[in-house]
């Protein structure tokens, strides 16, 4: 199939998974639950729905991919009419549970987890290293953005809503640290920003991007990525071998196994389930998988150093490793909601 068809063939499909699981008394998305509890969110993470996209074919062409989450029989019959739809171009993929891969909540008194990336305080700030909110544990810094137009000369940290605000109560103005508060990162003397906008996310609709930018204090900075310096993005086509910096795994490369997924179901602590669309699916080309827990926020870039996408989710299981797969936001889509670009230039009076 070309893209046009796979994408009309995509649409249906949801519409018929949807008619499957009203059938079964399941629920397809968490679209129309409004705000749910913690266990709430867990019954709905449970419930067997299925996310579609498209897979790249070596012929050029376009199959669809199925990704369901958990393998209790009325999830395996959904998939199976589904897939008996599609036919031989059907990619089937059990991806488990998929949450935001940063921990969330209140600073541990030490690291909960072993980091291969960097945790260090690091002066003058790059891409990959560790950050967050004052209150969250810790995620990665992707990526130093400006704002368009006139008037705003300043430079802007970009990472996940769940790193640099990490729950509703956060304000603009909230304090953000470089190391992370779960890689000993303190206030005062750790501070380098403070949050100033985050992306909406809506437990009645989908959402796109979970993306948050804060504006930097003087502090000193460097561009570069292990690509160099990363000013271009583009929208993921399928099959792109990519790589991303992270504050837990470090430099991984992977390649894009799906593209404009939808029904993308995350579960957050404090969000409840929350239903993504268009979302990038990546797999590990190395033998652990792409991302861990804190690798959130990292810019994914293809080797020719141009941004496809920004990382915010992996899956318990799947692609090549059995190990996860990971789930990023299509950067031209986060930069436009956000209304920043990558920063081209130094900009930066302290660099």
């Amino acid at each position: 199939m070309d893209r046009d068809e796979a994408r009309k063939m995509k649409e249906q499909l949801a519409a018929f998974a949807r008619e499957l699981a009203e059938k079964h008394g399941v629920v397809a998305t968490p679209r129309s639950l409004g705000a749910q509890t913690e266990a709430d969110a867990a019954d709905v993470v449970r419930a067997p729905t299925i996310a579609l996209g498209l897979v790249p074919q070596a012929d050029g062409g376009f199959g669809i991919a199925v990704r369901y989450r958990l393998g209790i029989p009325r999830a395996r019959s959904i998939v199976r009419k589904v897939s008996a739809e599609i036919g031989p171009d059907a990619d089937i993929r059990r991806t488990g549970r998929i949450r935001p891969v940063s921990e969330l909540g209140p600073r541990p008194p030490a690291p909960t987890w072993q980091a291969d990336g960097d945790t260090d305080r690091r002066r003058p700030l790059r891409p990959g290293i560790s950050i967050g909110h004052v209150g969250v544990t810790a995620g990665t810094l992707g990526a130093f953005v400006t704002r368009a137009g006139p008037g705003d000369d300043a430079l802007y940290a970009l990472s996940n809503y769940h790193v640099l605000a990490g729950s509703p109560e956060a304000q603009p103005g909230d304090i953000v640290l470089q190391p992370g508060p779960a890689d000993g990162g303190l206030a005062p003397g750790d501070r380098i920003g403070e949050l100033t906008q985050v992306v909406d996310l809506d437990s009645t609709e989908p959402s796109f991007t979970d993306a948050a930018i804060a504006r930097l204090d003087r502090v000193p900075v460097d561009f570069d990525y292990p690509v160099g310096r990363v000013v271009k993005t583009a929208r993921a086509l399928g099959g792109e071998v990519v790589g991303k910096v992270g504050r837990t795994t470090a430099i991984t490369r992977g390649r894009v196994t799906a593209i404009e997924l939808d029904d993308v179901i995350v579960g957050y602590e404090d969000l409840g389930a929350l239903n993504f669309d268009d979302q990038i699916e990546i797999e590990s080309l190395d033998d652990g998988p792409f991302s861990r827990g804190g690798d959130s926020g990292a810019l994914v870039y293809r080797e020719d150093g141009v941004a496809i996408g920004l990382l915010f989710a992996g899956s318990e299981s799947g692609g090549h490793s059995g190990k996860g797969l990971t789930y990023a936001n299509p950067i031209d889509q986060v930069l436009e909601i956000l209304d920043v670009e990558l920063a081209r230039e130094p900009a930066h009076p302290f660099e």
